[in-house]
């Protein structure tokens, strides 16, 4: 999708290094938060310490709702789409139990609905894998934590893989097509007086935009793939030394993944033009921009080893969507553990196991609301909604690091954030200028996750409320 918006090589690389550039500053500023306040709830805390409790709730419902459970869902039935390869029964149009379909329904710019309801096969694979790895962390963060270094081990050697076929496998035509010489055609489209069409909203008109605007639009695809980095720091209370493996932690890992986003679109670039035709029957006629089902790693392992290329890429992605659910379960229940010692959440989300030390009903709440999205068939249109709305706390909470630093002066900081205040102001106003364009261009994505957002004020008044009546004395039976 990013390619078909860009339409330029080099716009494309563009997109991925704002991307990179914005999320290793960010990651910059969570160190010194992280460092400050090592605590289980990352993210959470940061916000309610900097901003206040109403901010740090709006951040916890959104992220319970459906930035981390949407996630896990999408992911998690990704890994059912992708086992379907190996065994083509596991599918999304196998339906064992089909509940019902909702219709599409217009509202302005915006599409709601048009979803199926039930349970098929590739998400049954999901949710098998959500309960087995909901049952395995509940043993204890070791064990959790050891899987996920085996499984991110193996999907940083998948994309190095990806990589490394895209400098043997070089194809001449895809070469000449997007560099050609002295890379000529690598800058074709991407002058700053170059105008890009975008359709604002679906079914909308379409805009003439320019370079830092069409770069600003794509930030939804780079962007979201490039989430979940500071999910590390929601596990602060259980991280040996948080004050120094936290930030290091942050940088060094947003950093490496990031460089190698990077060189897996160079690689891309290598192997398949990016110009192509959705109607064309070869891998190089449809290209980078049309590669079946959006899987541009697949197409170019397929170009280079023929279906055997195609079945190694998808034993790459179970492993990378299997980990990458395993991260997201470890991680997510202890925002929702803070916000219960907080009182905005239920009590008994805020106890830890005696036997293992971790927040076993966190991880068992949060596990059957993902199931539950996993059967609503809406997890992908959620998603989509509150991409900006991830953004948007993103930019509160590094805006926080300025607030803490005049309200906090003198708090212990072992790690102070490298840049600034100048690295962390140029990410507010790179975060406020996608925020805005978002906003104006793809209405889609970004009003309804507001929405959601505004939806938890009186959630949190009546959450907050009854908390205060619970805890008066007498109140209690």
């Amino acid at each position: 999708d990013m390619s078909r918006t860009v339409g330029s090589p080099a716009l494309l690389i563009a997109a991925w290094l704002v991307t990179a550039a914005m999320t290793i500053t960010g990651a910059l500023s969570y160190g010194e938060l992280a460092a400050m306040m090592p605590r289980a709830g990352g993210q959470y805390v940061y916000l309610r310490e900097a901003l206040g409790p109403l901010w740090g709730f709006l951040y916890g419902w959104t992220l319970f709702l459906v930035i981390q459970t949407g996630t896990i869902a999408a992911v998690g039935v990704a890994f059912g789409k992708f086992l379907g390869v190996f065994f083509p029964s596991v599918s999304a149009n196998h339906w064992l139990w089909h509940i019902a379909h909702v219709p599409a329904i217009p509202i302005g710019p915006m599409v709601l609905g048009n979803m199926d309801i039930g349970l098929n096969t590739a998400n049954l694979a999901a949710i098998v894998v959500i309960i087995l790895l909901t049952l395995l962390n509940t043993f204890g963060v070791k064990l959790g934590a050891g899987v996920q270094n085996v499984f991110t081990s193996a999907k940083v050697l998948a994309l190095l893989a990806v990589v490394l076929v895209g400098l043997i496998a070089r194809n001449a035509a895809a070469l000449a097509a997007n560099f050609g010489p002295g890379w000529e055609n690598f800058w074709v489209g991407s002058g700053w007086h170059t105008l890009h069409p975008v359709q604002v909203g679906v079914g909308g008109p379409t805009a003439l935009v320019g370079l830092v605007t069409v770069v600003a639009v794509v930030q939804v695809g780079s962007l979201f793939s490039s989430d979940a980095w500071n999910n590390v720091t929601f596990t602060a209370g259980e991280i040996e030394n948080p004050r120094r493996n936290l930030p290091l932690s942050l940088v060094i890992g947003t950093g490496s993944v990031l460089l190698l986003y990077v060189l897996c679109n160079l690689a891309y670039l290598s192997v398949l033009p990016m110009a192509g035709s959705a109607g064309a029957t070869t891998l190089a006629g449809r290209g980078i921009q049309f590669a079946a089902q959006d899987r541009v790693a697949t197409a170019v392992m397929e170009s280079a080893f023929g279906s055997i290329g195609a079945k190694l890429m998808a034993g790459a992605i179970l492993v990378s969507t299997f980990g990458c659910v395993n991260g997201m379960l470890l991680a997510g229940a202890r925002a929702h553990y803070a916000m219960s010692r907080d009182g905005l959440f239920f009590k008994s989300v805020g106890k830890l196991s005696a036997r293992s030390g971790v927040p076993v009903n966190s991880l068992w709440v949060q596990c059957a609301w993902t199931c539950l999205l996993c059967l609503s068939g809406s997890y992908g249109q959620l998603l989509d909604y509150v991409i900006f709305a991830a953004l948007m706390f993103y930019l509160l909470t590094v805006a926080g690091l300025f607030v803490l630093r005049r309200t906090r002066p003198d708090a212990a900081r072992p790690y102070r954030a490298i840049g600034y205040p100048v690295l962390p102001a140029i990410y507010i106003a790179l975060a406020a200028w996608i925020c805005v364009v978002l906003l104006r261009y793809k209405p889609q994505y970004t009003w309804p996750g507001l929405i959601l957002v505004l939806i938890g004020v009186p959630v949190y008044l009546v959450w907050k409320r009854l908390g205060t009546a619970m805890s008066e004395p007498g109140t209690e039976s």
